[in-house]
């Protein structure tokens, strides 16, 4: 694209150099000797910065969860901002399809490869974190990616037992990427096995339609009661259909997948994903086929 095309359709501009970073650049890599790719072809949303949604967090997931123009405000001296003026790109990283067809196989832990994908392909994710701003911020466009924030926190949560200061999965569901399942993953067109990031910049792009009415939308078992194929996959039990249990999925990944995967697989990691995996919402929206 020519020099000025963040200025000419900002949103093709943004949405090609992420495509072109997954897509092409050697970040993407699950570094193993197949040097094997972490990713498949992205999603990419967006939504306005004064969407009423953000505000409907805070009520949600809690008043600590920030609003874009809050961590934006954390970031610049903006006193003359307005929500209005902020845009939250944000992005669906698909796993590619032999860590799926790996990991759908195990029953107990995850595979080498899914795991290899929650390791080196988030360090991948934060590579395009960077890239992001770097990219807008050449362009004279002020932007910050909130996870990488230095004012960003993990805290605990009345009704989520803990959660954090900006939920990536929250920022794609209102930039129309996807809606959430019974085990609290995000389903998106692509399917729930993904990874998500997000980036707040002031810059206005017109906002991703969100062709969804309920944030449970894409979840068979919300919307006619059927499939739960997730609690079956669930080696902890932390799943029913009252929803996940965070603390039996976190002590169930540390120590014991921590101290399988080193022992297994000769490296630091965790991960599990089998709830990802082998289910109908693996890679698509299973609720369009019905």
């Amino acid at each position: 694209m020519t020099k000025n095309a963040h200025m000419k359709d900002p949103a093709q501009w943004i949405a090609g150099a992420i495509r072109d970073f997954i897509n092409n650049s050697p970040e993407n890599t699950l570094k193993n000797k197949e040097n094997d790719r972490a990713w498949a072809d992205p999603l990419i949303g967006f939504s306005k910065g004064d969407d009423p949604l953000y505000q409907t967090y805070k009520d949600v997931v809690g008043l600590f969860h920030w609003t874009p123009e809050e961590i934006f405000r954390k970031t610049y001296d903006a006193s003359d901002l307005s929500a209005d003026q902020l845009t939250v790109i944000s992005w669906i990283l698909p796993q590619a399809e032999a860590s799926k067809s790996d990991n759908r196989k195990e029953t107990v832990y995850p595979s080498e490869r899914w795991v290899r994908a929650r390791m080196f392909g988030e360090d991948c994710n934060v590579k395009l974190y960077k890239h992001v701003v770097a990219l807008l911020q050449e362009a004279g466009i002020d932007a910050v990616a909130p996870a990488l924030s230095p004012h960003f926190q993990r805290t605990k949560s009345d009704r989520y037992v803990f959660s954090s200061t900006w939920s990536e999965r929250h920022a794609a569901h209102a930039s129309g990427l996807g809606t959430f399942g019974l085990c609290d993953g995000l389903i998106t067109p692509k399917g729930k096995a993904m990874r998500c990031g997000s980036v707040v910049a002031r810059i206005q792009i017109p906002p991703t339609k969100r062709p969804y009415q309920s944030h449970q939308a894409y979840c068979l078992f919300y919307a006619n009661g059927t499939c739960k194929k997730c609690i079956e996959r669930c080696p902890a039990g932390a799943l029913t259909e009252a929803g996940h249990d965070k603390l039996k999925c976190k002590n169930y990944m540390h120590p014991r997948v921590d101290e399988y995967v080193a022992s297994r697989f000769g490296f630091k990691g965790y991960g599990c994903g089998l709830c990802q995996t082998g289910v109908p919402c693996e890679s698509i929206n299973p609720v369009k086929k019905t």
